[in-house]
């Protein structure tokens, strides 16, 4: 039996960020395997252990220290599993760990767990050194982790080949070992139907109605690039609403008020979060069109979700959107004029070239992106490594 650690998710069930549905959905569709143990690593404010899809979920207690939660959750959950794979006398696990956080102790816990017969796999994300959200020092420290990590890995599994080419071309003097799995996502349709009556109340509570609204769903932050896509939206004759998914932050919400002047345009519309999956699946499907601004990410699981769900979508032109939707989407780019000018442009395709782009986008998901396909190859990392 392969036993693999999985660390730096929030924990399973219940968290809807990227790397805890990854680890989600690998437990779910590996849980019968018994080739493979999972050990997932779950932020708490107590200790203890339970079963979930079959993988044994431990708790790592975090004080309330501030940003340097994170860090302190990822260094304790590697002691907790180096103490498991001692006691237990395991042979030859995999520590998987997801994003770049603690370059500072990659050496010493490297070191630690090849005396213990085990290897060290990295998920580098993207590139959280370049997130606006962050001051310069934050930004500082998260480069030279990204870098102390990469040196210190014995395998990066890369969810993008953009990711995969910078880490070469960045860290080409480590000569890292690399491999690329993709992010995954659903290539089902949502359960409810278009007269479902908690959707029929949703959109009436919203203001909005089916294929009548551009959708975007996603973080709320700066690098989504949430200004110029309203900005651009407003400057469009479009008499179809801008529906924005999002956890709204008050501080960059007056900002883009202040900026935009977008609360005097009664098209866009802050419409909050939904957690109801089945929801937001027919949400997109029913979308006219679906923006997706995000450009310093790997794979984004908005955008396959998107891609997988939403016929028509408008991306941000950067390779790691194209390496995704290639000829299944349509591209913007941030000058002036030119998203508005695609709007009105999406706005008059015929039922016919909106069908096609769907087709081919839906296509991708199915044959590259299908969470089916994503935990088959990852079978095959972890068990024939």
């Amino acid at each position: 039996m392969q036993h693999t650690f999985i660390i730096g998710s929030k924990g399973i069930p219940g968290s809807y960020g990227g790397y805890e549905t990854f680890v989600d959905k690998l437990t779910e569709y590996h849980q019968e395997k018994k080739e493979i143990k999972y050990h997932v690593a779950c932020k708490s404010t107590e200790d203890g252990e339970f079963e979930y899809h079959n993988a044994r979920c431990f708790k790592v207690k975090v004080p309330n220290i501030g940003p340097a939660q994170a860090i302190y959750y990822d260094v304790m959950a590697l002691k907790q599993c180096c103490k498991y794979i001692k006691d237990n006398n395991i042979e030859n696990p995999i520590i998987y760990i997801l994003a770049c956080r603690i370059g500072p102790f990659a050496a010493y816990f490297q070191k630690k767990i090849h005396k213990l017969g085990g290897k060290v796999f990295v998920n580098p994300d993207g590139h959280e050194w370049m997130r606006a959200k962050w001051s310069a020092p934050v930004r500082k420290y998260w480069k030279i982790s990204e870098q102390m990590m990469v040196k210190h890995a014995d395998l990066i599994v890369c969810d993008s080949k953009n990711i995969e080419k910078y880490i070469h071309d960045c860290y080409g003097k480590y000569n890292p070992n690399t491999t690329y799995i993709a992010y995954g996502a659903e290539t089902r349709k949502s359960i409810l139907s278009d007269n479902d009556e908690k959707l029929l109340d949703w959109y009436k509570e919203k203001g909005l109605s089916a294929k009548n609204y551009y959708l975007v769903v996603g973080r709320f932050v700066p690098e989504n690039n949430y200004e110029i896509m309203i900005r651009e939206f407003m400057k469009s004759n479009t008499k179809r609403d801008f529906a924005l998914i999002t956890n709204v932050s008050d501080k960059f919400l007056n900002e883009l008020k202040e900026k935009t002047g977008f609360d005097k345009d009664s098209r866009i519309k802050f419409v909050g979060t939904v957690y109801d999956q089945e929801l937001l699946m027919k949400i997109r499907e029913n979308a006219y069109g679906y923006f997706h601004g995000h450009e310093v990410g790997g794979t984004n699981p908005s955008l396959l979700e998107a891609l997988g769900s939403t016929d028509l979508n408008l991306l941000l032109d950067v390779g790691f959107n194209r390496e995704c939707a290639e000829d299944g989407a349509l591209y913007w780019n941030k000058k002036t004029g030119n998203l508005a000018s695609l709007i009105e442009t999406s706005d008059h395709l015929a039922g016919e070239e909106i069908r096609i782009l769907g087709e081919i986008a839906h296509q991708r998901i199915q044959d590259l992106y299908s969470w089916e396909y994503i935990a088959r190859l990852y079978e095959t990392l972890f068990v024939r490594k």
